[in-house]
């Protein structure tokens, strides 16, 4: 769950710091943490002292040292009460940015776009969840904030008619843009749905919002390319490049830490 150590005169990576002081508040009523700590990232005293009495009164160390390492007792005992399967909490350690109402409101719904499209192996939905990650700004955005103007009369994404561009612009946690691509999912989503009619639906819906990245995941096949754990093959298929590669390894990380398969990502 973390990626370098945490502690006095230690490495104090900013998601490392705020992964254990969220590790703290989750484990607050084991060991008497009152109030909470703010989950900012910053290592200072509180964080210190919430450690120290984590260590000494869930793990026994006579004097806590107040340092988490990767792998170590502190950790695997923080990560001791971790839900076993992915749901809005387990989300919430990896999308460290992602604001408490989105994860309730789409943690069930990327669970179930999941089932639907096949995403159900580890490592496939430790990809699937990261990409969602970076394409959505961790679950802030769910439609493009440019106008959409930029697209009007591209034929090539099926604009043909006046307001088309700013009608269809790129909605759902990956994007869908333009009419045609929204005439598609409608005919082929298997939901019921005419967001030709209603495309504004794609960002206010939960379960479209969610589904229509499922449904590109599926069409461009990206199961195989996390398969073969090749991160940047699956950042083209979506991207088109290696645009945000950074992040998306980040994350990918991340996901794999909390979903339990973690290993270094060349």
């Amino acid at each position: 769950m973390i990626f370098g150590s945490v502690g006095f005169h230690q490495t104090n990576q900013r998601d490392d710091v705020e992964t254990v002081q969220r590790l703290l508040n989750l484990n607050a009523a084991g060991f008497g943490l009152d109030p909470l700590l703010k989950p900012d990232g910053i290592f200072g005293t509180k964080t210190t002292e919430a450690v120290r009495g984590f260590q000494q009164k869930m793990i026994g160390m006579a004097e806590g040292d107040g340092c988490v390492q990767p792998g170590d007792a502190t950790l695997r005992a923080l990560c001791a009460t971790l839900p076993g399967a992915l749901d809005a909490v387990l989300l919430q350690f990896i999308f460290l940015a992602a604001a408490e109402d989105a994860l309730a409101a789409l943690a069930a719904p990327i669970i179930d776009t999941m089932q639907r499209h096949d995403i159900t192996t580890p490592q496939r939905a430790a990809h699937f969840i990261a990409q969602i990650g970076h394409e959505s700004g961790e679950l802030r955005y769910r439609e493009e904030i440019a106008s959409g103007a930029a697209y009007e009369g591209r034929r090539d994404l099926g604009n043909t008619q006046p307001g088309d561009g700013r009608r269809y612009k790129g909605r759902g946690l990956i994007q869908l843009t333009g009419r045609a691509n929204y005439a598609e999912y409608s005919k082929t989503s298997g939901l019921d749905v005419d967001v030709v009619a209603e495309p504004a639906r794609v960002a206010t819906d939960d379960r479209l919002c969610v589904d229509v990245a499922g449904w590109y995941w599926s069409r461009r096949e990206i199961n195989a390319l996390a398969d073969r754990d090749d991160l940047e093959a699956v950042t083209r298929r979506i991207n088109g490049g290696l645009n945000g590669l950074a992040d998306r390894r980040r994350l990918l990380g991340r996901a794999k830490a909390a979903i339990g398969i973690y290993k270094t990502i060349s």
